[in-house]
């Protein structure tokens, strides 16, 4: 039943849409202009560096409270399996804001939120790893796109690489649990990038430019 409640709690985080709340603000919806994509690339495209940067920050934000919580919440209780509880905290979050029951289900890519998740491991390694995987590909191709699926991918390998180390301290059914799940978010990103995946293959996939002014849609 503890599954269930972080899934539930990070659900809850997870509907907060940072992209929607702040371009309101400014007087647009950002679900109808641009790729419709209510995440931080959208924002940075249609509304500049700045916005793109607090989306960015929010939606982080909200998955690393989530996880930060159930850790909290149940890391006494549950001292053996605390990295899993954080998992389905961060899949609650992820599913919160691609499909938010409040939205019709429409939201964004998920992202944001997982690099929030990897910050609320509380593990340095983790980010370090996670922004090397995106930046890289990233200041080489500006393909957000393709620095969002090394990040993907990054993460889960050194999820399976640091679990059989035995850094989590985690049972090995536990383990391979939370390896389910890390595969399941990691097919779930690259399911919803199944667009730009194939705008890559085809070579016409959109740049994008932090301090440079993007075209939009």
């Amino acid at each position: 039943m503890v599954r269930v409640y972080c899934l539930l709690i990070g659900y809850v985080f997870g509907m907060f849409q940072t992209a929607v709340l702040y371009c309101k603000l400014k007087g647009v919806d950002i679900r109808n202009v641009g790729s419709g994509n209510a995440g931080t690339t959208n924002t940075l495209r249609v509304l500049g560096a700045k916005a793109g940067f607090t989306v960015l920050f929010g939606d982080m934000l909200k998955c690393f409270i989530a996880v930060t919580l159930v850790g909290v919440l149940f890391g006494k209780s549950h001292p053996d399996m605390v990295y899993l509880l954080k998992i389905y905290a961060a899949a609650g979050c992820i599913l919160g804001h691609d499909f938010p029951v409040f939205l019709k289900f429409k939201g964004g890519k998920g992202i944001a939120c997982t690099a929030g998740y990897i910050c609320g491991f509380l593990r340095p390694e983790f980010p370090l790893v996670g922004v090397l995987a995106f930046l890289i590909p990233f200041n080489i191709t500006h393909f957000v796109s393709l620095g969002s699926l090394c990040l993907y991918a990054a993460f889960f390998i050194q999820v399976v690489i640091e679990g059989q180390m035995g850094i989590f301290g985690m049972s090995q059914i536990h383990l391979i649990e939370m390896y389910i799940i890390a595969f399941a978010l990691t097919a779930l990103a690259f399911y919803q990038h199944r667009a730009n995946i194939e705008r890559l293959l085809k070579g016409n996939e959109r740049k994008t430019y932090i301090f440079k002014k993007n075209k939009v849609d």
